[in-house]
């Protein structure tokens, strides 16, 4: 399960988990409206072949809602990355007096300081990364990269939602120029 849940990211890709943070870039030079088909030079590995699938489906059906068509000799090459790992937040839980028993104790001011407890609980969660590269097919040039982070859900209906969620933020500014946010 963890595997399957590591796999994803993208896609991140969502606390996170429903919002991705999706970054993209691409060169202002690349003429975008040539660009009319697409191939795959490097697909995405995930620990799971199912959201792996689900990845690569989701980009394919987002190109091609786009316009773009998948072909062996593509204009665009397109290259996916996914990459996961782990991070850990602290909370800290006091309980007590609060504020400590500063004031008038009998050895003076600040005397018979009592700070009460204090908790600490480690959170341990898998955090990942979709990163699509696209590269102008005849220039072997990089004209746009898109990249997906979040935190990645335990269950495997959330993981599919946050994949969705992911590509569908990465990909609503593409091709550049078509909404005003990138």
């Amino acid at each position: 399960m963890k595997a399957f849940a590591i796999a994803v990211l993208a896609t991140s890709l969502v606390a996170c988990a429903s919002t991705p943070t999706v970054k993209t870039d691409f060169d202002p030079s690349a003429s975008f409206a040539s660009y009319k088909t697409y191939t795959w030079a490097m697909k995405p590995q995930a620990s799971s072949p199912l959201v792996q699938q689900r990845i690569i489906d989701g980009i394919n059906a987002r190109l091609q809602a786009k316009g773009l068509r998948e072909a062996p000799n593509g204009d665009i090459a397109l290259a996916a990355h996914i990459a996961t790992g782990q991070k850990q937040t602290l909370d800290t839980f006091y309980s007590g007096t609060g504020m400590g028993g500063w004031g008038w104790r009998g050895g003076g001011w600040g005397g018979g300081m009592a700070m009460g407890n204090a908790t600490t609980t480690v959170h341990t969660y898998d955090v990942g990364t979709l990163v699509v590269d696209m590269f102008d097919a005849k220039t072997k040039q990089a004209v746009w990269r898109g990249t997906a982070s979040g935190t990645v859900p335990t269950s495997p209906d959330k993981v599919n939602a946050a994949v969705e969620a992911g590509l569908d933020k990465l990909f609503a500014a593409f091709p550049p120029g078509t909404t005003a946010a990138r």
